[in-house]
């Protein structure tokens, strides 16, 4: 990752803390180069999964604690 980041770097001119720096600056933003906000964004992406049924694992009681020798 190291090495990536280091020829990344040297590709956009940049130090590899200012490139760090911008890689994370970019994925903090929530406006995308789309105009469309983070939110838009994970809907579009989880959009071919809608409708999915899963099945839930059966539930089982509550275990009472221990009881504590006085």
């Amino acid at each position: 990752m190291k090495s990536k980041l280091s020829i990344q770097a040297a590709c956009h001119g940049r130090s590899m803390e200012q490139e760090a720096r911008e890689i994370l600056k970019a994925g903090l933003t929530c406006e995308k180069a789309d105009g469309k906000n983070l939110a838009e964004s994970i809907r579009r992406r989880s959009a071919p999964f809608d409708g999915v049924e899963l099945q839930l694992p059966a539930r089982e009681r509550i275990r009472r604690p221990p009881k504590l020798a006085r």
